[in-house]
């Protein structure tokens, strides 16, 4: 895994400040992974100077653009949007068409929408979608195992890993926390990071479905298959910048109005 914003300790620690609410000392920090109190702050200086967190009076901030709420809260933002990009994103979906969703409350919205279809097969670390598209239309739904996160009710670790390595489908469709020129696709977590390589490689068409509100913001994680990403769908014209970079990757552009 190529990161470019964090390595795993500043990883470990941008997750310890997720559970935390998004602050807390860094003494804490020391505590809380077993390392020194000089390897915590060196760790989070090279954060900050990435733009992750700020230090303050012995305490550690994750900057407000780096927070991701849970799964409940996202799906009840930009309603109409994602509603729209899911159905734009559906209508590339064919009956008996073989997919992976990940966790992200775009592809949850996009979930909803493959209601109509029939004899997909479909693999999903997403609970919410397992549930959505399950038992209906002569759908096959595939659950990758392992733990389910309360924030989100996706499952990871080796098991999901190696359901979606064993299995090759038409289509992954993907969220990001952000979508940046310097950066490319970005997330919020490592652990999604990992599992959307890995459906990215087993895929033949990758789609990365983002609202504008991820366009042009930063999070801790980036995407090292990024490069393989064949379509971006979003409701707004990217800036300049980030269209650039997109044409470097030979990613199409489709913006739903």
């Amino acid at each position: 895994m190529n990161l470019r914003t964090t390595n795993q300790r500043e990883e470990e620690i941008v997750r310890a400040l997720f559970r935390t609410g998004g602050s807390c000392r860094v003494s804490f920090l020391a505590k809380e992974l077993g390392v020194t109190l000089e390897t915590i702050r060196r760790n989070v200086r090279t954060l900050e100077e990435r733009g992750i967190v700020r230090k303050v009076h012995g305490g550690v901030h994750l900057l407000e653009d780096i927070l991701e709420p849970n799964l409940e809260s996202r799906l009840d933002k930009k309603v109409d949007a994602k509603e729209s990009l899911a159905k734009a994103v559906a209508e590339t979906i064919s009956n008996g068409d073989s997919l992976f969703l990940d966790i992200g409350s775009t592809t949850a919205y996009v979930a909803q929408e493959l209601r109509y279809h029939s004899d997909l097969f479909v693999v999903t670390n997403s609970v919410f979608v397992a549930h959505t598209l399950a038992s209906r239309n002569n759908n096959k739904v595939f659950m990758a195992g392992g733990e389910l996160r309360p924030h989100d009710g996706g499952a990871f670790g080796l098991e999901a890993q190696r359901l979606i390595e064993q299995l090759n489908v038409r289509f992954a469709i993907l969220s990001v926390g952000a979508v940046n020129a310097d950066q490319g696709f970005m997330l919020h977590d490592l652990q999604e990071a990992n599992l959307a390589n890995i459906a990215i490689n087993k895929a033949q068409v990758r789609i990365v479905v983002a609202d504008s509100e991820k366009l042009g913001k930063r999070a801790p994680v980036t995407l090292e298959a990024a490069n393989k990403i064949n379509l971006l769908f979003t409701d707004t014209q990217p800036s300049q910048d980030i269209q650039q970079m997109l044409a470097r990757n030979d990613i199409d552009l489709a913006v739903v109005e």
